[in-house]
């Protein structure tokens, strides 16, 4: 059984109430997005956090991008009560905020500097019996085409997104962004160990067009007793272990 909590340094992630708990790649996706905006776009000013779920992804940005205000929207409203109490623990709640919405239904708003979404997953794979994770993992209620429209209609010209997605669907969403007129940044293939093939990939999209940066990762190392040290260097500031 999954724990009820995922306690990090600065912050405790509550999970209870929702489909999808705290996991690994989320977390590298946190980890990467807000290393790349401390680099690239240290006083971003709003973000919007598609399907924040437990709001882990929005704590990681608010944690890092101390200028960031944060908007989390949830479409369950168990997941989004969770949400609404895991930020107003934190030590940046003033900065979160979580609304219980679809991300289809938001009046057009245009103004966020950076999206970050970890969309539903397997779009035609085997469903389980529970719904509400059918919802999170699977593209019942907002589909890739869907999601694209969201994040044109709500994202400054200048812009850009993070997006996890499983590896082998990732270059069909490249296609699918490219005709929504976003392109790729920069992407992060990861792998569960040295010795397995890529399974994640985090990628930064943005309405420029220019030759992506591509890197890749394991997290553990190839016998799978260790964390690598490139994953170690992305996590410390997060993981209480590391």
């Amino acid at each position: 059984m999954a724990n009820h909590y995922f306690r990090f340094k600065q912050f405790t992630v509550h999970q209870e109430a929702c489909a999808m708990k705290v996991c690994t790649d989320a977390c590298l996706q946190g980890a990467y997005t807000a290393a790349f905006l401390q680099t690239n776009k240290p006083v971003i000013q709003r973000i919007l956090d598609i399907g924040t779920g437990t709001g882990l992804l929005s704590l990681m940005m608010a944690q890092q991008l101390p200028d960031a205000a944060i908007t989390g929207i949830e479409l369950d409203a168990a997941a989004a009560g969770q949400t609404k109490a895991n930020f107003t623990a934190s030590p940046w709640s003033d900065r979160l905020q979580v609304i219980e919405t679809d991300a289809r239904e938001m009046a057009a708003d245009g103004q966020y500097d950076f999206i970050i979404t970890n969309p539903p997953f397997y779009e035609s794979d085997l469903k389980s019996s529970n719904h509400l994770r059918n919802q999170a993992m699977h593209a019942t209620t907002l589909d890739y085409s869907d999601l694209l429209k969201v994040i044109d209609r709500q994202l400054k010209a200048e812009g850009a997104f993070s997006v996890l997605l499983p590896y082998r669907p990732f270059g069909d969403f490249i296609s699918m962004a490219g005709a929504a007129g976003f392109y790729l940044q920069e992407v992060l293939h990861v792998k569960q160990s040295e010795r397995h093939e890529y399974f994640r990939s985090i990628g930064i999209f943005s309405r420029q067009q220019n030759e992506p940066k591509v890197e890749s990762m394991a997290i553990r190392a190839a016998d799978q007793n260790a964390y690598t040290p490139a994953f170690v260097s992305l996590l410390q500031p997060y993981y209480l272990y590391l």
